[in-house]
């Protein structure tokens, strides 16, 4: 593997962490709003990861990451009784979103720690050449 596909690797992992922290970013955004008027509360989004060949070309290709999918979830929104809500049902019950926050926030810390981690990939990968050029001029 060549120094330079490390780039290619490690720029696909942060591009995909990177929509992973914008999907988390809304989660968290949507957490306590109520069903619209169309009676449909916010639903979930996770992201999918995919296998991807980067680097594809001249060289050999190296396995990335890439997005493949942002899915809904699908379990009912939590249901909480307060009839003089505006947006209350027939019963009295306003549905809310279906977002846990508490898995919204592991889900922050760790897309946050992985995307550090490929930028100091990327860091150390840049170093290193910097380092391999700079024994030329000695």
């Amino acid at each position: 593997m060549s120094m330079f596909q490390i780039f290619n690797i490690s720029g696909s992992a942060v591009s995909s962490q990177s929509q992973r922290l914008n999907v988390v970013a809304s989660n968290l955004a949507n957490a306590d709003t109520v069903a619209g008027p169309d009676g449909q509360a916010y639903k979930a989004r996770q992201v999918v990861f995919q296998t991807a060949l980067v680097g594809a070309g001249n060289d050999l290709a190296s396995a990335g990451v890439r997005v493949s999918t942002i899915s809904e979830d699908q379990t009912p929104g939590r249901k909480v009784l307060d009839p003089k809500h505006p947006q209350a049902d027939a019963e009295g019950y306003v549905t809310y979103s279906n977002v846990n926050t508490v898995e919204e926030m592991v889900n922050m810390i760790s897309a946050s720690r992985s995307y550090q981690n490929n930028i100091e990939v990327m860091s150390t990968a840049k170093n290193l050449l910097l380092k391999t050029l700079q024994l030329g001029q000695s």
